[in-house]
């Protein structure tokens, strides 16, 4: 969330900040809630002060002799009216909240604008695509060729957008994951598996409130969510915690499945691997002092650049426009993989630097003791989402009898060099 000082005191920085996000948020109204909730606090601190000043006159008087009875019923009539009051200032500040929370991030200056994703500006294309001397099949039609995935059984057990995957596609995923790991192991980071579920007060820290119904799956019952990404998690792990400033950066790399929902994405490129409601990610995650952020975005995307172009496989780098970046970055490269089948650039990665948004939400904070208190940065980065990078070395490996080249790189995770019918 956005430092409230910010919207009190200059609320035209953040109403530019929407006009460039094309945002329909009711600033006039979290401004109104704000202006309402502090004067109800000064309302109940003057009833507070006017009790306790007669509470002090009364014992006086009770000292002396002296009756007391009238003023033991205004502070009987002042004790109702506070209770009145804390009542409506606690249902008040939780609508102040709620909106606060739903203010997008403030943008940096070097986020282009724009409408929606065909906005985006591409700073950085690797790679060239193959040309193919057969016609070009779609990773759906070569798995199914090699008995490596099961759609109809998926969708017979758990519905769409699940799979059952087999045998060495089984492996080549986990081949994956371990060459991420190892990537991002040399680099420094510290891998981590988190807890696959969080409780609300944690996932309200870290995404979008819409989210909640557009994304998580929610356990019934419970107070918990199935994670989207390793890095929710990741991003919680010091919720109201003060950090020592020279434990600081913390570098992590996460590990984990992932669950999405998806709701709300009819009509995206949504072919069999693509966008699935269960996948593997590896990814990297960063805690920052606040003038470290923006060169520690450049370190992020420079560690998943690598990870691709020693998989071959080629990619183009965008920077996310503002009406595609979402609620709480700050800015974001997305990394776009070659998908010959589509014949197109495809998102196969995020980079995102969301300053002190998340940490606000989350009361993460970095300081010394009895010193000044400051809100650490946070950034987060995919360095392989499996799925996707999967459905990249098949297309772009395949050959014309249907098996796959695996790239070289892998060779050492697995017991074979090539997809191919058994």
């Amino acid at each position: 969330m956005i430092d409230i000082k910010l919207i009190r005191e200059k609320p035209e920085v953040v109403r530019k900040n929407l006009e460039k996000r094309k945002s329909d948020f009711p600033l006039d109204d979290l401004i109104s809630l704000d202006k309402k909730w502090r004067e109800l606090k000064k309302e109940i601190d003057r009833l507070r002060k006017e009790r306790n000043e007669k509470s002090t006159q009364i014992a006086e008087m009770r000292k002396k002799g002296k009756d007391s009875k009238e003023l033991q019923k205004a502070v009987k009539k002042i004790n109702v009216e506070i209770k009145r009051k804390e009542k409506e200032y606690e249902e008040l500040g939780k609508k102040r909240k709620h909106l606060w929370m739903q203010l997008p991030n403030l943008l940096h200056d070097s986020v282009p604008y724009g409408e929606d994703e065909k906005d985006n500006v591409e700073i950085k294309r690797w790679g060239e695509p193959k040309d193919f001397d057969f016609p070009v099949k779609n990773h759906i039609e070569i798995l199914e060729a090699l008995g490596l995935i099961d759609i109809e059984r998926g969708a017979k057990v758990a519905g769409a957008r699940f799979y059952y995957i087999k045998d060495d596609l089984v492996k080549l995923d986990y081949a994956l994951i371990n060459f991420a790991l190892d990537h991002m192991r040399k680099k420094g980071y510290v891998a981590v598996e988190p807890p696959y579920m969080m409780n609300r007060r944690a996932y309200e820290g870290v995404t979008d409130l819409a989210d909640f119904e557009t994304v998580m799956y929610k356990i019934e019952n419970d107070d918990l969510y199935l994670i989207a990404t390793s890095e929710h998690p990741m991003a919680a792990m010091f919720m109201d915690e003060i950090i020592d400033p020279a434990e600081l950066p913390i570098k992590l790399t996460g590990i984990s499945p992932c669950f999405r929902r998806e709701v709300g994405s009819h009509g995206k490129y949504s072919k069999g691997l693509f966008r699935m409601h269960q996948f593997n990610k590896v990814e990297q995650f960063i805690f920052c002092l606040p003038e470290d952020s923006w060169d520690f975005l450049e370190e992020l995307q420079r560690n998943a650049e690598e990870l691709y172009e020693s998989l071959g496989i080629p990619y183009r780098v965008v920077n996310v426009c503002t009406g595609d970046i979402g609620t709480v970055a700050a800015k974001k490269y997305d990394i776009e993989g070659w998908f010959p089948s589509a014949g197109e650039y495809k998102e196969i990665g995020s980079n995102s630097n969301c300053t002190d948004y998340q940490a606000r939400r989350l009361n993460i904070r970095f300081g010394k003791e009895g010193g000044e208190k400051g809100y650490v940065h946070t950034l987060n980065n995919t360095a392989l989402a499996t799925s996707r990078t999967m459905i990249a070395i098949i297309e772009n490996n395949q050959n014309e009898d249907g098996s796959v080249d695996i790239p070289k790189v892998l060779w050492k995770y697995l017991d074979f060099k090539r997809l191919e019918k058994k």
